[in-house]
């Protein structure tokens, strides 16, 4: 984000709605200086855990800026590795600054539309409604359908159907 620039409504993706979001989403991207995405699928998450898999997507996001950031915010508690970029992590970082939250808001509408995507694909657990998350729908129809492709063998629902071929 341009240094000095507010964009009014910017905070934690998790305290706004979807239409917020998507409003806010393109006033991101108008202001952004640059936007760069990451995505790590369920094999490599079962492979390497939630964290890695999340670290690694965040470094994935920065190489793929049109202009690399002099400095990069992170949410959490953990710095990427093996990126030559100052760094700081910030423990509820967004809701301290207006890039990580910005960063938040372009990840989950990304992932959002993602999910409505395996929706077309996977009609049988209604991604569109739930996207992804374990919903009391989405578990019965985990339950009813079985797991499909892009389940995580890690998510704790998921678990019951492959801890016998182990």
């Amino acid at each position: 984000m341009p240094y000095g620039k507010i964009i009014n409504g910017i905070k934690d993706s998790k305290k706004l709605s979807s239409k917020q979001r998507e409003k806010i989403f393109h006033l991101i991207i108008e202001n952004a200086i640059s936007v760069g995405i990451g995505y790590v699928d369920s094999l490599i998450i079962d492979r390497i855990n939630i964290l890695q898999a999340t670290l690694e997507a965040m470094k994935q996001a920065v190489c793929n800026m049109n202009l690399l950031p002099d400095y990069i915010l992170i949410d959490g508690q953990y710095e990427i590795e093996n990126i030559p970029i100052f760094q700081s992590a910030i423990v509820g970082g967004d809701n301290k600054s207006q890039c990580i939250a910005a960063a938040s808001i372009v990840a989950k509408v990304y992932r959002d539309r993602l999910m409505e995507e395996f929706d077309i694909e996977y009609p049988k657990y209604n991604f569109m409604k739930n996207k992804g998350y374990g919903t009391k729908e989405h578990i019965n129809a985990i339950k009813k359908f079985g797991p499909c492709k892009i389940h995580r063998k890690s998510f704790a629902p998921i678990k019951i159907f492959f801890r016998f071929n182990e």
